[in-house]
């Protein structure tokens, strides 16, 4: 099916959205792996291959809509060099994925593309719920209990 050139573009810089994502978790998970913060580690993996469905999600609808995926494309990586700073890097990255959601969820009311509106809710929901709630609760965690007691609870 011959797609809206406006609404492929949107999804590649999406798709360029969620393989940064994706590469930064990957990176990340291996450093809480490293220094053994093995619940950390098993969160964060997750995480990443969650952005890699995500990813395959667009790279299927630019697909069906006859467009070229751009996979070689990132942002730059924002890399902690400890756990908070990790975390706030992580959750300031699915911020801005939440914000281009949003827009492109609006892209595609605007032009009637509402099976990609659809899909792109789905993750909206998933990116929101899940992935931002649960990094915005171990911030919160840290400035409750303590950056050493948190780091013991995730060994």
């Amino acid at each position: 099916m011959k797609g809206n050139t406006k609404i492929i573009d949107i999804l590649n810089t999406l798709l360029a959205d969620e393989l940064t994502a994706m590469d930064q978790y990957f990176a990340h998970s291996r450093m809480y792996d490293d220094w053994g913060f093995s619940k950390l580690y098993e969160r964060i993996d997750h995480e990443m291959n969650d952005e890699k469905q995500h990813a395959d999600q667009l790279i299927k609808r630019i697909l069906f809509l006859e467009g070229t995926p751009v996979v070689g494309n990132r942002n730059p990586l924002q890399i902690g060099k400890d756990v908070p700073q990790m975390l706030k890097n992580d959750l300031e990255l699915e911020r801005t994925v939440i914000s281009s959601l949003r827009n492109a969820i609006a892209a595609c009311e605007q032009e009637q593309d509402y099976q990609t509106r659809e899909i792109l809710e789905s993750m909206l929901a998933e990116t929101e719920e899940d992935h931002a709630y649960w990094l915005e609760k171990q911030l919160r965690l840290i400035d409750k209990i303590g950056l050493q007691n948190y780091l013991q609870s995730q060994l």
